[in-house]
């Protein structure tokens, strides 16, 4: 935080599922409940294994109502926790809103991951799927995603963007160059649908396509490939084999020269 020029913060040392430090009551008091936050930002570790399942089921704060996910991925256990940090929209604000970096398996994967997804998005808390270019974050090459959530949202609901083919291409990691996050941007602020890079989802279409969020259900990236005449290929092929045959004579009589039958 230091570094990156920010004084205004607090850190502490703890673990964000099994013991949150961020409490109303001060860290040290245990039965305080969690601190509200009108933004929250993250980047988890992607799909942890041993994340603290065991305890989530009697979690004190409430944060696995919506569904304990799989012991061996805690994706939708930071998230979940993330969401119960937002401040609650009441009527002099709109309430917290969070960005969370993920792998593209939380937006399709089933089971419990599936129904917490479903509830998140009934709940119309989910307000844009972001896709990303692959190798943007040291340590792992898989493309990731943003999502971002509302706690109050001005419409029913999603937009899809798909950034994953707009970057600068890099020999171990790739980058998101300016223009590549002011477009994301602009096209974030607009929230429309844009040919080939976006589309925003009523929440009926999505539950159509059973809660899934895979962004290319939402957003056609599809390049017609260029009709193939097929007379003009027969004449380059005929053309080929006249030249062929012309080589295979031409050699024959070079083998000849060189005694060769």
């Amino acid at each position: 935080m230091f570094l990156h020029g920010e004084g205004n913060h607090r850190i502490e040392w703890g673990d964000t599922i099994r013991n949150p430090k961020f409490l109303e009551s001060g860290h040290q008091d245990k039965e305080g409940g969690l601190l509200h936050f009108d933004v929250v930002t993250a980047n988890p570790p992607f799909s942890l294994d041993k994340w603290g399942y065991e305890d989530a089921g009697n979690d004190r704060f409430g944060r696995f109502r919506r569904g304990v996910p799989p012991k061996t991925k805690g994706d939708y256990a930071f998230i979940s926790h993330m969401i119960e940090t937002l401040k609650p929209a009441s009527s002099t604000t709109k309430g917290g809103r969070m960005g969370v970096v993920v792998p593209h398996g939380v937006l399709f994967r089933a089971s419990s991951e599936g129904k917490i997804r479903k509830q998140l998005i009934d709940e119309n808390l989910l307000d844009t799927v972001i896709g990303l270019p692959e190798k943007l974050f040291f340590g792992t090459g898989i493309p990731a995603a943003i999502l971002l959530f509302k706690k109050h949202k001005d419409d029913n609901k999603v937009l899809f963007i798909d950034a994953s083919r707009e970057f600068k291409s890099g020999k171990n990691q790739n980058l998101l160059t300016p223009e590549n996050i002011q477009k994301i941007v602009e096209t974030y602020k607009a929230r429309q649908t844009t040919d080939k890079y976006s589309y925003l989802a009523t929440l009926e279409e999505i539950a159509e396509n059973d809660y899934n969020l895979n962004i290319p259900r939402y957003v056609d990236t599809f390049e017609e490939e260029e009709e193939i005449n097929l007379v003009v290929v027969r004449t380059e092929r005929l053309a080929l084999q006249n030249k062929l045959a012309e080589l295979e004579t031409e050699m024959a009589g070079y083998l000849e020269e060189l005694g060769y039958e």
